[in-house]
């Protein structure tokens, strides 16, 4: 087991263990959405009407699970690059985020968090454009 720990933090091995995760999960989830559609799942949605900056994030892993990669784009796709940079992290592209210096991480988080909120707005149709 510590092997597989091992190697899910190191080089091309670790990102076939994670994406295996990830798409083991997302097939679980568009499942588990199908069978029984849990409704909003995001708390600050359920409660106001007004998405939040991950809001979609779970869609993302639903409609890829369900073979529909056009709809996982288009739900989030600041979730999809997060879950392609997790993925991506065991071949080195996690050590290039963490030698960043932390105002820089800041404000490309930052950054990507607004760009998020307003796609969701607009999808929401909350924002006309």
């Amino acid at each position: 087991m510590s092997r597989t720990l091992t190697a899910a933090r190191h080089g091309p091995l670790g990102t076939v263990l994670r994406v295996a995760a990830m798409a083991t999960a997302a097939i679980g989830a568009s499942w588990i959405h199908r069978v029984n559609d849990p409704g909003v799942l995001c708390p600050l949605r359920a409660l106001t009407g007004i998405p939040c900056p991950m809001c979609g994030g779970t869609t993302v892993f639903i409609e890829f699970g369900a073979g529909r990669p056009a709809q996982a784009v288009l739900a989030n796709p600041v979730a999809l690059a997060g879950a392609v940079a997790v993925a991506a992290a065991p071949l080195g592209l996690g050590g290039r985020w963490w030698a960043l210096q932390p105002k820089t991480r800041a404000w490309m988080l930052g950054t990507a968090l607004v760009g998020s909120e307003l796609w969701q707005l607009v999808r929401f149709g909350v924002l006309r454009v």
